[in-house]
């Protein structure tokens, strides 16, 4: 028998127990924060992995609850924290709980005086952002406010309404703000020295006035999303407020300065139609001019704009029948797919080639998901039905198929995106449902076992 030196043998040993961490390294899932609205990506993407692909028999298990005053924002989640902001009576609350267990840790809450005008609820349509350490919220009636993480305390607000001039909206403020860097950029569609502004950008550490961006489209309720486009880092906004005749369309922000690099009009004729689903990058290809979509449901349809290196803009294609109400669409395999339809009753899934426009499919997918919001993991594509329906469905350029479905609750207004993090999915019912349970935030177990 061959007889090796103590050296070797613990050198041969550390080999080993090398590759079995290397293996159970790669095959330990994918995690990942949902910061803000629209996930990490800012773009109903994130990495995550290890997922529950089969629902249970009797349904998806959800590890706790908590009730839900009025609003349509969805949560924020970071550093085993969820921050969820909401109407309680006559206060905007602005709520921090352990993100595993629902466990409270604080409470912040502020008078947000706010009648609506065209129905629609009174609580805030955005959602919270959290970003080194802070959390940023802009409540219903122009109230931005930055606060610790840790403990919720005021770092600096701003009265923006009051400030700014913010014009009158259909339904209150309601365009989530965009952290980049050391900024945050909030669409105010306000005036500031007699001149018209659609958004501004603030210190995230002090609340100073960086920045504004001098146009006079109004506010919508897309939420500005980060680009990267010819070199240089821009603020895609999608533009649009209150206004005779409505006027609205894409804006292409230098994120250092403000300055408007490009604009693109969208807007539907109708004075009381509104612009809500966020830009998406539908290619970032510089060589052949890269690509952005925006889409709204009440008559123009989806527009993909093709834009320069120097900034110049034209329409790649438009296509009217393509529009999406609330939800981001997704863009992947070279095609962007999303929820057609200004009624539930009228939605289907629909995919159109980024390059030509043409569409490849479209189709109800068995029915009963209405507008629904599509979530992408690294496993397979979540849909979120507006009646409480959760779905893995398989799409591509060829089609689209449901996989597996399961029944969270039932109740109508299910229409704030999802969030998913470190294995677990939050979903929002936003209605009482038929069991007559009030509104609430559900923390659901995804992990696969």
């Amino acid at each position: 028998m061959k007889i090796f030196p103590l050296t070797v043998i613990a050198a041969l040993c550390a080999s080993a127990l090398f590759c079995v961490s290397s293996s159970i390294a790669a095959e330990k899932p994918a995690v990942a924060d949902w910061p803000h609205l629209l996930g990490p990506s800012h773009n109903c993407t994130t990495p995550e992995s290890g997922l529950l692909r089969k629902f249970p028999a009797d349904g998806l298990r959800a590890i706790w609850e908590m009730p839900l005053g009025s609003g349509m924002g969805g949560p924020a989640i970071s550093g085993g924290r969820i921050v969820v902001f909401h109407r309680i009576e006559e206060k905007e609350t602005v709520e921090c709980r352990d993100a595993a267990t629902g466990k409270s840790q604080w409470k912040f809450d502020c008078a947000a005086p706010y009648q609506p005008r065209y129905g629609g609820g009174r609580g805030p349509r955005t959602s919270p952002v959290i970003a080194d350490g802070r959390v940023f919220t802009f409540g219903i009636s122009g109230r931005l406010h930055c606060l610790d993480l840790a403990s919720g305390k005021v770092i600096w607000e701003h009265d923006c309404a009051r400030e700014y001039a913010m014009r009158p909206a259909f339904f209150g403020f309601g365009s989530t703000p965009l952290v980049m860097g050391s900024r945050v950029v909030v669409q105010i569609g306000g005036v500031i020295d007699g001149k018209p502004v659609n958004s501004v950008a603030f210190d995230t550490a002090t609340g100073k006035l960086l920045w504004t961006v001098a146009h006079e489209w109004g506010a919508s309720y897309a939420s500005p999303v980060p680009a990267r486009l010819h070199g240089r880092d821009c603020v895609l906004v999608f533009a649009g407020g209150m206004s005779r005749p409505a006027t609205g369309g894409l804006l292409v922000v230098d994120a250092a300065d403000g300055k408007v690099l490009a604009s693109a009009p969208h807007r539907a004729a109708i004075a009381e139609s509104v612009n809500v689903s966020s830009p998406v990058v539908a290619s970032a290809d510089e060589g052949k001019g890269a690509r952005i979509f925006v889409s709204e449901v009440y008559t123009a349809g989806g527009l993909c704009v093709e834009i320069a290196k120097d900034f110049a803009t034209k329409t790649a294609w438009q296509e009217e029948n393509f529009g999406m109400y609330w939800m981001t669409p997704l863009v992947r395999d070279g095609c962007i797919f999303g929820f057609t339809g200004q009624s539930e009753q009228l939605a289907e899934l629909t995919c159109r080639e980024v390059v030509s426009g043409r569409e490849m499919w479209h189709d109800d997918l068995g029915r009963g998901f209405g507008r629904a919001n599509l979530l992408a993991t690294a496993d397979g594509v979540l849909c979120l039905g507006e009646f409480g329906d959760l779905a893995w469905i398989e799409i591509s350029p060829k089609g689209g198929k449901v996989i597996g479905r399961t029944k969270l609750f039932d109740a109508p207004e299910t229409w704030t995106p999802p969030a998913l993090s470190h294995g677990l999915l939050y979903v929002q019912q936003n209605e009482p449902d038929r069991d007559g349970r009030r509104p609430r935030l559900i923390c659901y177990d995804l992990r696969a076992k």
